[in-house]
């Protein structure tokens, strides 16, 4: 979320912010909120004099009792304190819910160069890369494609779990751990750390990661439990520095997460989505970077980089796409998609998201550094490196030969 000093100081920032992003709703919070910024801090200012009054008034009582002067009055004044003081609570809780409330759903400031558009028809191609596939024969959905080989069982996984879940196995089960390996050997080279985040997380912390709002129609809780599946490792590795405080000297810190993902969501039920590419779970290795807020766009660029290099290494023909305004989701300032070449259906689908959350996730989660004898919040960037599923089908369709093998 927006550090609320950034909201009282730059408002009209805040208030182009929205009108960029065409969010008429949370642009007349934009008063209200400032409004009751003021009113708390009234507030508290007097809910800490009455506290301090407490310790004044039985001294006063004590001195006029030596003196034999009459205490009644001040006796009385000392037994409303407390019932003054619990109001007094009451109200400066309740302006910080209302705050609160505001803050966490007011939009991240978008970076000057993210375009202007209304919907994923104005997100921007900045780059295309690798040569396009011809067939001279019809290509074979992906997932009737894996039935054929005897390398995944969609009716038995929806027997016992349900659609959009699936049996991998032979060399299509041995090619994503390849997979997995190969992009975590990558980023190992690269300086980053491996993680094997939670795979449940308290609402809590998953509240300081992202808009729940944003995931809560497709996450999977827990009956009778604070607990969430996760959607991303992107979330649990997020919280890993809640409420702490990063010597400067340990910045950047550098992160490959992997994990399963669960997701409710399945979308659509077409023939080309019908398989591994929009399921419940899927594996991923995710990047995850913490650093300092002058470095931020460098790496947004590496994290970016280094998901290229990944599809350049599997020879996957993709395009990399600017996210537009009325795209991008709250928590970024920028988003870069890398959308691969999808032959069957010609037409490209996302296969990672590359985002710079700037400060962020990193205010809603309290994550500062010490920068001297000062304390700033820290910017977090996270970068799909595979979704292992999405890059299977990639791979299957753009790989696939006449007698309906896949040759790679």
């Amino acid at each position: 979320m927006l550090d609320i000093k950034f909201v009282r100081e730059h408002p009209e920032v805040v208030r182009k912010n929205l009108q960029k992003r065409n969010d008429k709703e949370k642009l007349e919070w934009i008063d209200d909120l400032l409004k009751k910024d003021v009113e708390y801090r009234k507030s508290l200012q007097e809910n800490q004099q009455m506290r301090q009054g407490r310790n004044t008034i039985t001294e006063e009582i004590n001195k006029l009792r030596k003196q034999g002067a009459d205490i009644k009055a001040k006796v009385q004044e000392a037994k409303e304190l407390p019932e003054k003081i619990k109001q007094s609570d009451e109200v400066v809780l309740d302006l910080k819910n209302k705050i609160d409330y505001y803050l966490m759903r007011i939009p991240n400031i978008l970076h000057e160069s993210v375009p202007f558009g209304k919907d994923t028809n104005d997100n921007v191609v900045i780059k295309e890369w690798g040569k396009k596939p011809k067939f001279d024969f019809e290509l074979k959905p992906h997932g009737e494609l894996l039935l054929d080989l005897g390398l995944a069982n969609f009716e038995k996984a929806a027997e016992i779990s349900g659609h959009g879940f699936y049996y991998l196995m032979g060399d299509i089960a041995r090619l994503e751990l390849a997979l997995v390996q190969f992009a975590v050997e990558l980023l190992a080279k690269k300086g980053f750390i491996l993680v094997e985040p939670p795979l449940m997380l308290r609402r809590e912390p998953y509240e300081g990661v992202t808009d729940l709002k944003d995931f809560e129609t497709m996450m999977y809780k827990v009956d009778g439990e604070d607990l969430l599946l996760i959607a991303t490792s992107e979330h649990p590795i997020a919280a890993l520095l809640m409420n702490e405080t990063l010597d400067e000297k340990k910045l950047p810190l550098k992160l490959a997460g992997y994990s399963p993902c669960f997701r409710k969501e399945l979308g659509s039920h077409s023939l080309d989505t019908r398989g591994i590419f929009r399921v419940h779970h899927f594996n991923k290795v995710e990047q995850f970077i913490f650093c300092k807020p002058e470095d931020s766009w460098k790496f947004h660029e590496e994290l970016l980089k280094n998901a290229e290099e990944i599809f350049q290494e599997l020879e996957i023909p993709y395009r990399v796409v600017n996210i537009c305004t009325g795209d991008i989701g709250i928590v970024a300032a920028k988003q870069y998609d890398i959308e691969a070449w999808f032959p069957r259906e010609n037409l490209y689908r996302e296969v990672v998201s590359c985002s710079n959350c700037t400060a962020y996730q990193a205010t809603r989660l309290n994550i500062k550094y010490r920068k001297g004898e000062e304390k700033e919040y820290i910017h977090t960037l996270n970068s799909t490196a595979v979704a292992t599923s999405r890059a299977l089908r990639a791979i299957i369709e753009n790989y696939q030969q006449k007698d309906g093998t896949v040759n790679y």
